[in-house]
């Protein structure tokens, strides 16, 4: 969709990481009009929403107002958030229309990960802590949240996830018992070799595609710096994969 808005669907199962927030500031593509204009439409390829999935709570990942407006557009839809983004909607407006759809996960750093779902929607959750710990934005509740639609396709969103190996080493266990067909990484993981280990090595998916990528990384990958010219990159709006399971 956009910087870390991904779609993934299987059937007609569907659901959306980070798909609406109004902030690139100066580095990440927003939503295109008429994307936006069919997300909260219900128009393809977003019919039949299921379920939206948040990380955290910044303003290039989430809007507190647009998510209630879509949430309110869609009765169907569930929502899935760590606890300080639920706060923020709940400062919005008034909520308890919505709220009996709102999955709240509110975890520390290295609390055990959590499990919880819906119909054809298998959820787990663990709180990753944003890039740039311990020494910034330590306070703020990322959650990699690794969903498997309909017992068949599994992926993993990491958010903003520090790509140091003491964050996954405490749940080794965790992200080896169910590893990803394809698993979104930001495009950081990439470009250091812990990074790229714990892809390898922790969570094991089939295949990365990176995300949260700038605008000033070029699509091709020859002109991108030589850690990410072998990256798979999401660099535009529309671009699409193939889960393999």
């Amino acid at each position: 969709m956009a910087n870390e808005g991904v779609m993934v669907s299987h059937g007609d199962t569907k659901i959306a990481f980070d798909p609406i927030f109004r902030n690139g500031f100066g580095q990440y593509l927003l939503l295109p009009a008429e994307m936006e204009s069919a997300l909260f439409a219900g128009e393809p390829p977003f019919d039949g929403l299921d379920a939206v999935f948040i990380s955290h709570y910044h303003g290039d990942h989430f809007s507190a107002e647009d998510l209630l407006r879509l949430m309110e557009a869609h009765p169907q839809l569930q929502l899935f958030a760590p606890a300080q983004a639920v706060l923020e909607i709940r400062a919005v407006n008034d909520v308890a229309n919505i709220m009996n759809r709102v999955n709240q996960v509110a975890l520390e750093y290295q609390d055990a990960p959590v499990s919880l779902g819906i119909d054809g929607i298998d959820v787990e959750a663990v709180r990753i802590p944003h890039s740039g710990w311990p020494d910034s934005r330590a306070e703020v509740e990322n959650i990699a949240w690794r969903v498997t639609l309909d017992e068949a396709a599994t992926v993993l969103h990491l958010g903003d996830a520090d790509a140091r190996d003491v964050h996954f080493a405490i749940d080794a266990e965790f992200w080896q018992r169910n590893q990803p067909d394809t698993a979104f990484p930001p495009y950081w993981f990439f470009g250091s070799r812990a990074g790229r280990e714990i892809l390898q090595n922790r969570i094991g998916a089939d295949s990365n595609v990176g995300v949260h990528v700038p605008v000033t990384i070029p699509a091709d990958p020859v002109q991108r710096p030589q850690e990410l010219r072998s990256a798979d990159l999401f660099t535009r709006p529309t671009e699409t994969r193939s889960i393999g399971h």
